[in-house]
Parts: structure tokens; C-alpha cells; sequence
């Protein structure tokens, strides 16, 4: 028997299962983000701080646009027009939250990614402890709802056909298969 050595992403077409594996992934570099504060103070703007810096910074500037045009541009616009009633009713709340905290979100990674980068070029050791704060507690409240509330509506309203079309807009947003 053997054992994947890596945490490989699900297919795209399982596209719900891709958006809770970023959710995972978007958790992991926004613990690295939290790590940092406690980090630099002792350590400086060191190899570890540095490397994290840019982890952080490859996925943000990359990855979670992605996800985020995968939602507004997709994912939340085919639900809205499969949904009836109740289910309307729930988006008709939701979506204009999701959309706003997206935007929240892009406005602190724009104070968050310069102090990122000098501190993965080991310039400068200062990070936002406040814009940390919000980017963690923004984003984490953001993903409980779109998990507990958008993602079991998409499986459970959406047929194979939609499934499919969701799964190609998503690989054809990353340049896969094209």
C-alpha cells in the first residue's frame, strides 16, 4: 500500500471539494500570517520570517483572487439562478456580504502585501499586528459562512451538467487544460 506523501487538491470536477481545499489552504498561510507576530519580535525580519513572508504573499497575490473571481464570477452567480424560494431568500442576504468582505479583504492585503514583501527581502521586521488581526478574523468568519451556508446549497441544488461547467470555469481561470 502507499501513502501519499503530499495533501493533493481534489479534481476540478468535484469544484465545491477545490473551494473548501483553498479554504484549507487560505487557514494554513493565515496561521503563518499570526505566527509572524509572535515571531518577529524576538527574531527579526530572519530566514524563517522571510520565507513565511512569501509564502504568504505567492498565495494571496495569486491564489485567493482566484478563488475569490471563482465565487462572484461563478460559483455565486449560478446559484442565484438555480435557487428558489428559501434558498433565494438565503443568497439574496448572503451574496452582497460575500461580495463586501471580499472587497474588505483586498482593502487590508493592500496595507498587509507591502510590509509582506520588505519583509521577505529581510528590509524591514514591521508587520500590521492590526491588519493581521482583521485579515485572520475577516477571512476565518467569511469561510464559516460560505461553508456552512453556500457550499451544501451548491451540492445540493446543482446537477452534474452545473457541476461540470463550474469545475471548467475554475481550470479555465488557471490556464489547466487549455
Amino acid at each position: 500500500m502507499s501513502i501519499s506523501l503530499f495533501d493533493s487538491p481534489p479534481d476540478f470536477d468535484q469544484p465545491i471539494a477545490v473551494l473548501k481545499h483553498c479554504h484549507d489552504r487560505i487557514r494554513k498561510q493565515l496561521t503563518t500570517l499570526q505566527n509572524m507576530l509572535a515571531h518577529l519580535p524576538e527574531h527579526g525580519a530572519d530566514i524563517d520570517a522571510q520565507n513565511g513572508a512569501a509564502a504568504v504573499l505567492r498565495y494571496f497575490s495569486n491564489a485567493a483572487a482566484q478563488h475569490h473571481a471563482d465565487e462572484e464570477q461563478d460559483l455565486l452567480p449560478m446559484l442565484r439562478a438555480t435557487a428558489g424560494a428559501d434558498d433565494a431568500a438565503i443568497l439574496e442576504a448572503l451574496l452582497p456580504e460575500i461580495v463586501q468582505e471580499h472587497l474588505q479583504m483586498e482593502a487590508i492585503w493592500l496595507v498587509l502585501a507591502p510590509e509582506l514583501k520588505l519583509l521577505a527581502s529581510g528590509t524591514s521586521p514591521a508587520l500590521s499586528a492590526d491588519g493581521v488581526r482583521q485579515f485572520v478574523a475577516l477571512y476565518t468568519a467569511h469561510m464559516e459562512k460560505e461553508e456552512a451556508h453556500v457550499a451544501p446549497m451548491a451540492k445540493r441544488l446543482f446537477s452534474p451538467a452545473q457541476m461540470a461547467q463550474l469545475g471548467q470555469a475554475m481550470k479555465n481561470r488557471r490556464g489547466i487544460g487549455n
